[in-house]
């Protein structure tokens, strides 16, 4: 497979993800997924975020979401999340120390 063929792929996946995350399946928070797998929606964005800046495209963390989620992300988180638990925002904290301060 030559690189175009296989960068069209992992955008192509990387697209299907993004829809899976927000249209089909809109119900799944932010929360449970980083408690489970370690990332979420933000990660996403975050990412998406950092490979624009690494290729000289400015912006920022709000840009980033933005472009991710397909709106604000206030916008996003109104209409889409709910309040976490205590157990559900202790197991969040472990999980978001090990997948991203740690990892900074």
């Amino acid at each position: 497979m030559d690189n175009q063929t296989r960068l069209e792929i992992e955008a192509a996946a990387f697209r299907r993800l993004q829809q899976h995350l927000m249209e089909d399946r809109k119900d799944v928070q932010n929360i449970d997924m980083m408690n489970l797998a370690g990332f979420c929606r933000n990660c996403l964005s975050r990412w998406y975020q950092e490979a624009a800046n690494e290729r000289g495209v400015e912006m920022d963390k709000a840009q980033g979401r933005e472009a991710f989620y397909g709106m604000p992300y206030d916008d996003w988180k109104n209409s889409h999340q709910s309040e976490a638990s205590p157990e559900k925002q202790a197991a969040f904290d472990v999980a978001f120390k090990e997948n991203v301060t740690d990892k900074e």
